[in-house]
C-alpha cells in the first residue's frame, strides 16, 4: 500500500477503506508517513469530504493509537465535551451537580487556545491544583470521589496529537469528518459510558450556522453510538459570551457562585439540560423533567458545592477558595464601562470580547503562551436587557494600566446599545439524539 496513491484516491474523491484509514494512521503515529503526505491527504479530505463510514473508521483507529481506560468496574461513568466558546466554564458547574447524583464523571479537557478558554487554565488558577493525575490516581479518585478533571495523557489517543499539530498549521482545522475523529476518539478513549457533547454556533464559536452545528452534532452522535456509547448532543448559543465571565480566575469565581445559587441564567440552564441528558441517556431518570429537579437539588441542598470541595482538594488544591473565593487572585487594575442613556443591549460580538481577553493576557496565541490567570472580562449584561444611566455594562481587569485603558476600548467596542428591545435568539437551539 503505498500513501501517494492514497492522497491522490480521496484527491479524486475516493472513498478510503478501512484497511486503508488503518494504513494511515498507523503509518503517522509511528513516523513512516511523513508531515509532507499527511497534509496532503488532511487538505484532500478538507475539500472532498469523507462520508459516515470513513469517518467511523477513522475515529475508531485514532481511539486505538494508544491507551483506552477501562472504567467498566466504577458504576456509572459519563463524560462531557464542549466545541469551544467564549466563557465557557460548564464543566466546573455541571460536573459536580452529575457526580454528586452519583454519575462518575471521567473527563479529560484541554488547554485554551485563541479566543477560546480552556477547563485546564480556569482551574489552576485555584492555588495549588494539579492537572496531571497518574492513571492510579485517576481511577482511585473516580472511584471515591466520583469526579476528575485532568489533562490528557501522553498514551491516550497519540495520532490526535499529531494531526491536530498538523491539522493547526495547514488550515484543514474546520472539517467535520477531522472534528468529529478528533473529538470522539478522545472521548472513546476516555471509556465513559455517556457522552453529551456541548456543540457551539455562532459568532464565538467554530460552527458559525446552524445547518453546520447541526451536521457535526448528528455526526458526533451516529459515531458515538455506533461505537457502543449512549450519545447526545446539545446545540447552543455562541453569538454572546456564557454566563458573565470571560478570563480564567473570574469564571472559576462565577462558577462558585452558580453552585452557591447566586446566579441563575444561560450557564445555569446549559447544565441543567446537559446534566439532565447525562441522567436520562444513563438511565437515572425517566424524564428530563424529573432530571431538572434532582439537579436543582444540589444545589439547594449544597451537594453540589461540597462535591467541588472534595475534588479540588483532591487534585492538590486549596478548597477554601469555595468559600473564600477572594482567594482566586484577579488583576490589579479594573475599569467599569456604563451607560451614558437609557438603551437596550443590542448585541454582544462573543468573538471580539474573546480576542480582547486573549490580548489582556488570559490565552494564547500559541501552545507555548504564558496566560495571566487573574485578567479579563465581566459583560454584567445580555443581549436584550434594559439599561439605564449608569448602569455598568462591563469591567475590564487587566495586569497594566494601559492593558487595562486597550482592554475597555476593544470591549466597548463589542457591545451594541440600541433604542428598541432586539429579538433574543433561542439559546439552546436543538437536542440531537
Amino acid at each position: 500500500m503505498l500513501m501517494s496513491e492514497l492522497i491522490i484516491k480521496k484527491r479524486d474523491g475516493g472513498k478510503l477503506t478501512a484497511e486503508e484509514i488503518k494504513f494511515i494512521i498507523e503509518g503517522y503515529t509511528n513516523g513512516s508517513i511523513p508531515d509532507y503526505q499527511m497534509s496532503a491527504l488532511l487538505m484532500a479530505i478538507f475539500f472532498r469530504g469523507m462520508d459516515s463510514e470513513e469517518t467511523l473508521h477513522l475515529t475508531m483507529e485514532m481511539r486505538d493509537s494508544g491507551d483506552v481506560l477501562d472504567l467498566s468496574g466504577v458504576g456509572i461513568t459519563a463524560d462531557k465535551h464542549s466545541t469551544g466558546g467564549v466563557g465557557d466554564k460548564t464543566s466546573l458547574v455541571l460536573v459536580p451537580m452529575v457526580a454528586s447524583l452519583g454519575v462518575k464523571m471521567a473527563k479529560m479537557s484541554g488547554r485554551g487556545l485563541g479566543h477560546t478558554g480552556g477547563t485546564l487554565d480556569k482551574l489552576e488558577s485555584i492555588p495549588g491544583f494539579s492537572i496531571d493525575v497518574p492513571r492510579e490516581q485517576f481511577m482511585r479518585q473516580l472511584d471515591e470521589v466520583g469526579m476528575v478533571i485532568a489533562g490528557q495523557t501522553a498514551d491516550l489517543v497519540p495520532a490526535d496529537k499529531k494531526l491536530y499539530a498538523l491539522r493547526d498549521v495547514t488550515g484543514t482545522v474546520n472539517s467535520i469528518p477531522l472534528i468529529v475523529s478528533s473529538i470522539m476518539s478522545k472521548k472513546l478513549a476516555a471509556g465513559a459510558d455517556t457522552i453529551v457533547l456541548d456543540v457551539k454556533v455562532g459568532k464565538g464559536s467554530f460552527m458559525k450556522t446552524d445547518a453546520d452545528a447541526h451536521k457535526l452534532a448528528s455526526e458526533m452522535v451516529a459515531v458515538g453510538k455506533l461505537a457502543g456509547k449512549n450519545t447526545v448532543a446539545v446545540v447552543t448559543d455562541m453569538d454572546q459570551p456564557l454566563g458573565n465571565a470571560v478570563g480564567n480566575a473570574l469564571e472559576v469565581r462565577e462558577a462558585i457562585a452558580t453552585l452557591k445559587g447566586e446566579h441563575s441564567g444561560d450557564l445555569l440552564e446549559l447544565c441543567l439540560v446537559l446534566g439532565s441528558c447525562i441522567l436520562t441517556a444513563s438511565g437515572l431518570c425517566d424524564t428530563m423533567e424529573q432530571a431538572r429537579e434532582k439537579l436543582l437539588g444540589t444545589i439547594a441542598d449544597g451537594s453540589a458545592l461540597k462535591k467541588l470541595k472534595e475534588f479540588i482538594a483532591a487534585q492538590g488544591g486549596n478548597p477554601a477558595v469555595v468559600d473564600n473565593p477572594e482567594l482566586l487572585e484577579l488583576a490589579p487594575y479594573d475599569m467599569n464601562i456604563t451607560c451614558d442613556t437609557p438603551c437596550y443591549v443590542g448585541s454582544i460580538d462573543a468573538l471580539g470580547i474573546g480576542m480582547a481577553s486573549l490580548k489582556l493576557g488570559g490565552g494564547r496565541v500559541t501552545k507555548e503562551s504564558e496566560v495571566d490567570l487573574g485578567v479579563g472580562v465581566v459583560v454584567h449584561k445580555k443581549v436584550g436587557d434594559r439599561l439605564e444611566c449608569g448602569d455598568r455594562i462591563a469591567t475590564v481587569y487587566a495586569r497594566t494600566f494601559e492593558d487595562m485603558e486597550l482592554g475597555t476600548r476593544l470591549v466597548d467596542d463589542c457591545i451594541e446599545l440600541v433604542d428598541e428591545k432586539p429579538e433574543v435568539l433561542l439559546f439552546i437551539r436543538e437536542i440531537v439524539t
